[in-house]
């Protein structure tokens, strides 16, 4: 046998040999926004990473652990390079790969909270043996978990006023209090209500000194079905959040 020949049998079997397929780690962090990580106290976030183009999913999970260094992510500014969530929750996943991959990353946060969860979503390469690990990717969790204290799902109301109770932390968990880091007395927190369909009237809701806890009084109440919708709203983050429930009045 020749030496070309002896070349192109050598470059037929390697281009034979399929490529061997390399284990590469990415890792999710899912952050709320205006504030700390989503982990295991609310439930965690479920993380999706999927093939972009299939949209087969490839791995799935929940960030677990801490909310994260509250003055290293809060207070102390952010460097270049700088590691805000050492100590955070995430979701860590190793892909066989082979060749780079386009990926969809889909994070469904916060579990804890159905009324309040948001899909963030974010997308990027992985290339086999370049791993995206350390800080990994952040995908940022906007809104407020706002629950209705009061009134009861289809309670029943006597009188001509009802008292309106909320309770609103941050997607994260933390706590929301009068002059506290996450101040609730600068925030928007307000009753929409409409009555047998129509508007009706919004109640502003005050900070209490209990910590998450607004509260207010809608009152001139007439026979008919009340819808209620509680929102919060930061002025300055703009950050949005609202919870619902309905009343009747006989």
């Amino acid at each position: 046998m020749g030496l070309l020949q002896k070349i192109a049998c050598t470059l037929l079997l390697l281009i034979s040999i399929p490529a061997l397929a390399v284990p590469t780690e990415i890792v999710v962090h899912a952050r709320a926004k205006d504030a700390k990580f989503v982990g295991t106290s609310m439930g965690g976030a479920l993380v999706r990473i999927r093939d972009a183009d299939s949209g087969r999913i490839l791995a799935e999970g929940l960030t677990r652990g801490g909310t994260g260094d509250t003055k290293k992510i809060m207070q102390q500014p952010h460097t270049r390079y700088g590691d805000i969530t050492e100590g955070a929750a995430a979701f860590s996943a190793t892909l066989d790969i082979d060749a780079p991959q386009f990926l969809t990353v889909e994070v469904l946060s916060p579990q804890a909270k159905k009324q309040a969860r948001v899909l963030a979503q974010t997308q990027t390469w992985l290339v086999p043996g370049k791993p995206i690990d350390g800080a990994g990717l952040v995908v940022e969790i906007p809104g407020f978990v706002v629950d209705v204290l009061a009134p009861q799902t289809h309670s029943v109301a006597g009188g001509d006023s009802v008292a309106i109770r909320a309770n609103v932390v941050m997607m994260c968990g933390c706590a929301v209090t009068a002059g506290g880091l996450w101040n609730g007395s600068a925030l928007d927190v307000a009753a929409i209500v409409r009555k047998d369909g129509k508007p009706f009237k919004t109640v502003p809701l005050k900070m209490q000194a209990q910590p998450n806890t607004f509260a207010g009084a809608l009152t001139s109440l007439a026979p008919g079905v009340y819808q209620v919708q509680v929102y919060a709203y930061d002025p300055k983050s703009k950050n949005t959040g609202l919870d619902q429930t309905t009343f009747i009045v006989k």
